[in-house]
């Protein structure tokens, strides 16, 4: 009989395998020795051992399934119990249990991570249907699009919750995300009929100015081209196809119309430039009649300006004031010229200044008379005031007897 720590062989070739319970016949060997037999039965042991280990190794290092690993345990309980081969069985059973406390606490963990992540998906999606039922609000309809449909790739990437939880969350977010779209869709429905309606009132400002491009009455079309402008920007913007094409006209008509016009000024322009150049000369002539020495020839002259002034026509607008202001100097010099000639003639005004101007000489001689009354009295005060009054009241008999000479008394 052949034997080692965990097994023998009788002498009829039955091996058995050692155990805490007692001896437990594995199998027999007719085919050799008994110490072939042993090895083979060992082999057996070793090859259990390794198919535990490689479980252990996926339960340890693999997302192996809980259930899957119980199935590979269970299978390989059933060898070891049935024991058709020599080693310590116990150790290998007991491998397996311990195995199986593995799986319950990876079971377990895994319960646990699948718990918070629903958890952490739930709230997730609770974030995504909060800020769409916001968006759903928004009137910004380009971004609060793309927005959405960014939440939505966003939806598809998270787990899914328990049926009841998940249907109400997504009910809630498709509900928002229906409600934006009938408001955009409504939005631009309205926007829609707006350009229309734009569009019509720009092909009616479009055939005005397409029939005011011709016309010759040069201020009043030109304002209302400003007022037709005014018009279209009040319009709003039509399709953009309809504008472009609207605009080109309306646009087209007033550059045919200001074309035209700006032909026009530029020759009138033109021919005021030169009639500028004809009055300066004639200024020129009118400025030599001054200083006056002979009224009635100055006059004659004069006249002779005036009408030629007046047939050379328009100059330009700019220069207009000051040239206007040159022949004024002139006309008002003559003006001025006849009235005091007229003064000169005249006996009631002649009396009226000698008048004055007597009463004016009265009125110095008192003053002066007061002035040396004061003096004499040590009156410094009153000396002060009087001579100032004499200052003006001589000031005003000084003009009183220049007009008066000017009448040749």
């Amino acid at each position: 009989m052949t034997s080692d720590p965990w097994g023998r062989v009788d002498d009829e070739g039955t091996v058995y395998v050692r155990t805490a319970e007692g001896e437990r016949v594995v199998g027999s060997w007719q085919a050799g020795s008994p110490d072939e037999a042993l090895a083979y039965f060992t082999r057996k042991y070793e090859g259990m051992s390794v198919e535990i280990g490689l479980l252990e190794r996926r339960v340890r290092s693999t997302d192996l399934a809980a259930k899957d690993a119980m199935t590979a345990i269970d299978h390989l309980r059933a060898q070891v119990a049935e024991g058709h081969a020599v080693g310590d069985l116990a150790a290998l059973a007991a491998r397996l249990e311990a195995l199986v406390g593995e799986v319950d606490s990876r079971r377990e963990e895994r319960k646990a991570a699948r718990a918070k992540a629903q958890d952490e998906a739930k709230a997730a999606k609770e974030v995504l249907v909060a800020e769409a039922e916001q968006l759903a609000e928004s009137n910004q309809w380009r971004e609060a699009g793309d927005r959405l449909r960014a939440l939505v790739d966003t939806w598809k990437g998270l787990p899914r919750l328990d049926r009841k939880s998940d249907d109400e969350l997504w009910h809630r977010f498709s509900h928002a995300r229906s409600t934006f779209s009938k408001h955009r869709k409504a939005h631009f429905a309205t926007l829609d009929l707006q350009r229309d309606e734009a569009r019509q009132v720009k092909e009616r400002l479009a055939k005005e100015a397409e029939s005011l491009s011709n016309s010759t009455d040069w201020g009043a079309t030109a304002a209302r081209y400003r007022e037709l402008m005014a018009d279209w920007k009040a319009a709003g913007r039509a399709q953009r196809e309809a504008e472009d094409e609207l605009w080109a006209r309306f646009r087209g008509a007033q550059d045919v119309f200001f074309q035209a016009r700006s032909a026009v000024f530029d020759e009138r322009d033109a021919e005021e430039r030169e009639n500028q150049k004809l009055k300066e000369a004639l200024l020129v002539e009118a400025e030599a009649l001054l200083p006056i020495s002979d009224l009635k020839a100055v006059k004659a002259s004069y006249r002779g300006v005036s009408e030629r002034w007046e047939e050379i026509g328009h100059v330009p607008r700019d220069a207009r004031p000051k040239l206007e202001a040159r022949l004024h100097t002139v006309d008002r010099a003559i003006r001025e010229a006849e009235e005091a000639e007229w003064q000169r003639s005249n006996p009631e005004a002649r009396a009226r200044a000698q008048g004055m101007t007597g009463l004016l000489q009265a009125a110095v001689d008192k003053l002066e008379q007061q002035i040396e009354a004061a003096r004499a009295k040590n009156d410094s005060g009153r000396v002060a005031k009087l001579e100032k009054e004499l200052e003006g009241r001589r000031e005003l008999l000084d003009q009183a007897l220049k007009g008066l000479q000017e009448f040749g008394g």
